[in-house]
């Protein structure tokens, strides 16, 4: 009986380069993935630099700013400080990537990846953002000390994740992202302000905004999305009203007036309170809001924000804040302007 012939080397070199490319398409997959649940990856669109002068900076896109907006503006409304919002930001960017997914390990859904088995809420619930937001900082509230706990004990302590220290490595990119987002930090935050596709809002097979889509343009969208984030009575608070020629009587919601250019949300930012309840001066309010909706402006297709003397514009270089026409100097970055302006697409 003949012995059966050895694998001719040209035979053995197929193998091998077919074996080596299942191993790429592999590495090149897993890539993918990391990239997918992190967030990374991508045209960004967005970007956070750190109001010092160490040269920090966090980019990340439109769909993962509304998001963090959200997260950010839902902590100060429930009275939580700066150190808070950080931590909830680090556990938002690891566990989803500050994506709204509607996926994970076995019944976990959304920015916290939180589980409806454990107590967490409805699926529909938890897929809300402000909702989810809300519970993560409803059991931060209860952890003893959590702002002198390093960032990721505090986060771990809420999450009863597998990873504990994973958090620890989003710390600089999450402190970035709080300043910000509460206002601490000045004109730090800018987006290219592109009109985000039709589907926006309902994912990009990433994310959706579940429950909480706002969907449409124009200055009630920006104020039903006012709403969502900082909750009606953080609205009315504010001293907020409709203006103009649709307004038969001012009410409680985010003045709105018609422009030569557009359409502006006019959100008044109240004198005379120097600290609201989680601490904050009149001013970093005011950067809250404006910083809320360039975060937003490609969702609500904003043109332009501008408070306290300083302006954004969406498609400018950069996407800058620049000194606003008929302002002298910048000093009016850290002074009270009285009011926050939106001003909408048409």
């Amino acid at each position: 009986m003949p012995e059966p012939s050895p694998i001719r080397p040209k035979r053995r070199g197929r193998v091998l380069r077919f074996v080596s490319g299942v191993i790429i398409l592999c590495a090149v997959a897993a890539y993918l993935v990391v990239q997918y649940v992190t967030g990374g990856g991508g045209a960004e669109g967005c970007k956070v630099v750190s109001g010092r002068s160490d040269g920090e900076s966090y980019e990340f896109t439109p769909e993962q700013a509304v998001n963090a907006a959200t997260i950010a503006a839902v902590g100060t409304g429930r009275g939580m400080s700066e150190r808070a919002v950080a931590i909830a930001l680090a556990t938002a960017i690891q566990e989803s990537g500050l994506l709204n997914i509607e996926h994970g390990d076995r019944d976990s859904l959304g920015l916290f990846q939180q589980r409806s088995s454990q107590g967490w809420g409805t699926p529909k619930q938890i897929l809300d953002p402000a909702y989810a937001a809300g519970m993560f900082y409803a059991h931060l509230a209860k952890v003893p000390h959590y702002e002198t706990l390093p960032l990721t004990v505090a986060a771990q302590r809420v999450q009863r994740s597998g990873y504990p220290e994973a958090y620890a490595k989003h710390e600089t990119d999450a402190t970035l992202l709080a300043a910000a987002l509460t206002g601490q930090a000045a004109a730090t935050l800018t987006c290219d302000g592109r009109p985000a596709a039709a589907t926006a809002g309902t994912g990009t097979g990433t994310g959706t905004q579940a429950a909480t889509t706002v969907t449409g343009t124009g200055t009630d969208a920006v104020r039903t999305a006012l709403v969502r984030d900082f909750g009606r009575d953080a609205v009315e608070e504010a001293g907020a009203e409709v203006s103009g020629s649709s307004a038969s009587s001012p009410t409680p919601t985010p003045s709105v007036t018609a422009t030569a250019h557009g359409r502006t949300v006019t959100v008044p930012v109240p004198e005379g309170k120097k600290k609201d309840k989680s601490g904050r001066t009149e001013s970093e309010r005011g950067w809250q809001l404006a910083h809320w909706a360039v975060a937003n402006s490609s969702a609500l297709h904003i043109q332009r924000v501008s408070y306290a003397g300083r302006e954004w514009a969406a498609g400018s270089t950069d996407s800058r804040w620049e000194t606003a026409s008929g302002t002298q100097g910048t000093g009016g970055a850290e002074k009270s302007a009285g009011s926050v302006r939106i001003v909408t697409g048409q």
